[in-house]
């Protein structure tokens, strides 16, 4: 299986960064966070004219019905930017799951919107061990909550505070049932995968802007008369956070070709815990070269330094994605031991 992306992928990949490089998302991020979502909802119609919210989203919803890999590509683009808003739920967790129900009223409702640009949406995942909590569930036209085998419209009841300013984070409490029955709990179970197939995306392009970002910084920081990336020290730990994220990126890969497969929740899984390492790492890296300007908020690099931390636990914390593997690598252990069995 060959993990490398097509020189098409490449290209994609290009023309989303120039697009968002032209946007001045830092400001649209910073914008969002005071609580003034008008620059962040122009730059996603920019990328919205360029496909990316439509790119899972069949083409009779006017979407592009492209692959897993090329949302991977996209969404690496929207973490090396930080792009701000639902945009996991917008262009990858939704319409994964409305796609997915028997009855398709909800996708020809609210789909359409998402692919144009129009709308964006968000959604809860109700566990009784957690918060019933939203993205930007205050910013979006579409507020969903999933929990068991009931899919449910949503309205926010309170303001939650972030670790990162621009994930503004909502209370929600259910209204009017979308969908029931036994075939739904396996359409928000790819829901989840998918969701969280993008945050790892987001996340493995957030740690590639912040190595860029301190080995730029690196250059022109001098210390005793010459650049501080001179120094073996430095060096040796920005090789380190390469080495992670290009070892993360092909786990990446494997789990965007996957998805239609049997080992999706564990490949998925594993790119979650790679991608969410190998950005750690090039967060904390990034705060060491740059030190003390680091820690200010004023300061771009911290845009990046909160949405690593925010991004690691938004779709499952590292240790539900752990168990995950190893829940996986145990039963197809105990399969393969019971085939030999019965041979």
């Amino acid at each position: 299986m060959r993990f490398a992306l097509s020189p098409e992928h490449a290209d994609f990949g290009a023309s989303v960064r120039k697009l968002l490089d032209a946007g001045h998302t830092p400001a649209a991020v910073r914008a969002w966070g005071a609580g003034d979502p008008r620059p962040g909802r122009a730059l996603l119609r920019q990328a919205a004219g360029a496909g990316v919210t439509g790119l899972i989203i069949e083409e009779k919803y006017g979407g592009l019905g492209a692959e897993p890999i090329d949302l991977v590509v996209a969404f690496v683009e929207l973490g090396r930017a930080a792009a701000p808003g639902p945009i996991v739920e917008t262009a990858a967790a939704i319409p994964a799951l409305l796609q997915a129900l028997p009855d398709n009223s909800g996708a020809r409702r609210w789909l359409p919107g998402f692919a144009d640009g129009d709308a964006l949406g968000t959604i809860a995942f109700a566990t009784p061990d957690r918060d019933t909590v939203a993205l930007d569930a205050d910013t979006a036209e579409v507020v969903l909550i999933a929990q068991g085998n009931r899919l449910s419209t949503a309205h926010h009841t309170g303001l939650i505070r972030s670790v990162d300013p621009a994930r503004r984070l909502f209370a929600v409490a259910p209204d009017e049932v979308v969908a029931e029955g036994d075939q739904v709990p396996a359409a928000i179970a790819a829901a989840f995968d998918t969701g969280a197939l993008a945050c790892a995306a987001q996340l493995l392009g957030a740690g590639r802007a912040l190595l860029a970002a301190a080995t730029e910084y690196a250059k022109q920081r001098k210390q005793f008369g010459k650049p501080i990336g001179e120094f073996q020290a430095v060096k040796q730990k920005l090789a380190d956070v390469l080495i992670g994220l290009d070892l993360a990126e092909p786990l990446l890969h494997r789990a965007a070709l996957t998805m239609g497969e049997s080992t999706r929740s564990r490949d998925v899984s594993a790119a979650v815990v790679a991608c969410g390492d190998a950005a750690y790492l090039a967060a904390r890296a990034a705060l060491q070269v740059h030190g003390a300007i680091g820690y200010t908020a004023e300061y771009d690099l911290s845009l990046w330094l909160t949405k690593v931390t925010a991004l690691r636990s938004a779709w499952g914390t590292p240790d539900l994605h752990r168990a995950r593997i190893a829940r996986s690598l145990r039963d197809e252990a105990v399969r393969d031991r019971s085939l030999r069995g019965t041979a």
